[in-house]
C-alpha cells in the first residue's frame, strides 16, 4: 500500500503534530497571560482542552521522530486504534471549544463590549482562532490515521 502523507509515523505527521501543538500553545498562552479567564466556563473549557491537546500532540510528535529516525513505521492494530480514538475526540472537543470561544467573545462584543476591557476581546478571538487551527490539524491527523486503519 502506498504510504499517505500524514499517517502515524511519517514525517507529514511529524509536521501535523507540531502544528497542533504550536497552535495549541499559541492559544493557550494568548488566554492565560494576564487574562482572569476562569470568569467564564467556555474559556476554562478552552484552556482544558488545549492542556490535553498539547501532550498528546507533542507525545505523538516524539513516536513520529523515533519511527523517521528509525526509518520503520511499527503500526500495531491497538495502538493506531487508540491514536484514531485519541484525535477524533480531542479533534471534536478543540471544535467545541474554539466554536464556544469565539461564540461567546461575539456576544461580549456585540453587548456593547463593557465586559471586554482593553484588548481581552482581541486575545479571546486570537485564541478562539488558533484553537481552530489547532482543531483543523487534528482532524487531517484523525482523517488519514482512520484510512490507514483498515490496511493494518
Amino acid at each position: 500500500m502506498e504510504e499517505l502523507p500524514g499517517a502515524y509515523g511519517s514525517s507529514g505527521s511529524l509536521f501535523l503534530r507540531l502544528g497542533q501543538a504550536i497552535f495549541g500553545v499559541a492559544s493557550l498562552l494568548s488566554m492565560c497571560l494576564g487574562i482572569e479567564f476562569y470568569s467564564y466556563t467556555t474559556f476554562c473549557f478552552l484552556v482544558t482542552i488545549m492542556g490535553l491537546v498539547i501532550p498528546w500532540s507533542l507525545t505523538l510528535a516524539v513516536v513520529d521522530v523515533f519511527s523517521i529516525s528509525v526509518k520503520t513505521a511499527a503500526r500495531p492494530p491497538g495502538i493506531l486504534s487508540i491514536v484514531v480514538l485519541g484525535d477524533w475526540v480531542l479533534s471534536f472537543l478543540s471544535l467545541a471549544a474554539s466554536c464556544s470561544t469565539a461564540s461567546v467573545t461575539n456576544f461580549m462584543l456585540a453587548s456593547g463590549g463593557s465586559s471586554c476591557m482593553g484588548n481581552l476581546c482581541i486575545r479571546y478571538q486570537v485564541a478562539a482562532a488558533t484553537a481552530f487551527l489547532s482543531w483543523f490539524l487534528l482532524l487531517a491527523s484523525a482523517l488519514f490515521n482512520l484510512w490507514l486503519l483498515p490496511s493494518v
